[in-house]
Order: structure tokens, then sequence, then C-alpha cells
């Protein structure tokens, strides 16, 4: 399977022209907007010339994404995944530029991570499980709401703090034409039938009103990021 540079996701930050063909991720986190490990190791950090230097490095385990080194250059990274390279000691998170494009932003605290909550399961022994935003799946008790953010110790996934949807709370909008924007939740608006939920957030250029999908919380009301946003 091959992908075409200009048909690649709006999310991956290429030039289009200058080739015909890019790396597609292949199976893991995330979803089709991921960016593949390959594209991240040549063309966002510049640490190799070709795909074929850029291979080489991610074989040799010199790449780590929350914490565990990974060798499959078609790998999927996406939102809030934290990349390392140990040898340069330096740390990257993926987030979004000004246009809603993934690029990989240089942080402090490449030992943590945030996840959303998409929803819960209950399992074998009536624990809890939940199901985060990327696949990525942790036991917790029932405290945790779907919605909901959790601030995550990598690579043990330790859960170190509870980031609730809530009035007031901070939030990144994760899609759409506002992807990056930061602002407090104003309102959540139940919608009847099947078109998705609604929620008002207030950010600095205005009000602006989003799909509940697009809306991940990243602070607690009155407060600051919980992770650097490398801004």
């Amino acid at each position: 399977m091959h992908q075409k540079r200009l048909s690649a996701p709006k999310t991956i930050k290429i030039p289009r022209k200058v080739a015909k063909w890019v790396v597609k991720t292949g199976p893991g986190p995330h979803n089709k907007n991921a960016v593949p490990l390959l594209v991240v190791v040549r063309d966002y950090l510049k640490l190799a010339d070709n795909a074929r230097e850029a291979r080489r490095i991610i074989a040799a385990g010199e790449i780590l994404v929350d914490g565990r080194p990974r060798k499959d250059y078609k790998f999927p990274v996406g939102l809030f995944d934290v990349i390392s390279i140990p040898k340069l000691n330096k740390t990257y998170r993926m987030l979004f530029d000004e246009k809603g494009r993934y690029v990989p932003k240089e942080v402090e605290d490449g030992n943590l991570k945030l996840y959303k909550i998409k929803n819960k399961t209950v399992i074998r022994g009536g624990k809890v499980q939940l199901n985060l935003f990327d696949g990525t799946n942790i036991l917790a008790d029932n405290s945790y709401k779907t919605k909901d953010s959790i601030l995550v110790k990598i690579p043990e996934k330790e859960i170190v703090d509870h980031l609730k949807f809530e009035e007031g709370a901070l939030v990144m909008i994760v899609g759409g034409t506002h992807a990056g924007e930061l602002g407090h939740i104003k309102e959540y608006k139940v919608v009847r039938g099947s078109a998705p939920n609604l929620v008002t957030i207030e950010g600095e250029e205005g009000t602006i009103t989003t799909i509940e999908d697009h809306v991940f919380v990243v602070g607690k009301p009155g407060g600051k990021p919980v992770i650097d946003l490398g801004v």
C-alpha cells in the first residue's frame, strides 16, 4: 500500500509536489491522520537526508515514542505523542501549528502524556477499563467519565492527574478549522437525535462552537495546561 503526497492527510506537513509518493502509516495508535515515524525523523526533525538514512536510525532503536523504542518506520505518531532522542537529549511533543497540521515542538516534560477518555468498558472481574483516544487502554476506578482527560506518566502508564470535562475547563480544539486553539468551556449542549453534541468555547479570538469530539481537556478551570505545549 502506498500513499500519494497530493492525497495525504492535511494534518501531515510535507511538500506535496517534490515527489509523487510518501510512506503510509502502518497499523497502530491514532487514526488515519497520524504521521509516519519516518516522516517525523526525515522531514520534521531533519535527522536524515533521505528515507534510507531515516529507516536506519529508526531500526537502531534510537527514536522513542512515549518512552518506548519504535523500530517500525511506518509507526503512526499523533496528537500529544512524545518523541525522544536520547543521544541528542531532545524531547518533542506532537502538537498543531497555526494551520492545524501536526508538528513536533520541543518540550521539557517528556515523561508525561495527556489522554482523552473515549469510553469505558467493564471487563472480567468487574474492573473498569478506560478506552483512550489513541487506542490505549488503562485499568482504573469508576470515578473517571467519558470526555474527561487523564495525565499519565510514561512509559509506566501511571495516572497522575484527572481533568474533568466541565464548565470552565481549559480545552484544546483538535479538529476543524480551529484546531490547536485554546479556550474555556462556556456551555455544553446535548443535541437530540443522531447529531453530535455541541460545545461552546470562550477563547482569545472570541466564542467558538464545535462538536464534542473536537474538544480535548488540557487544564482545570482557572488553571494552565498540565503539559508543556511548546508555546
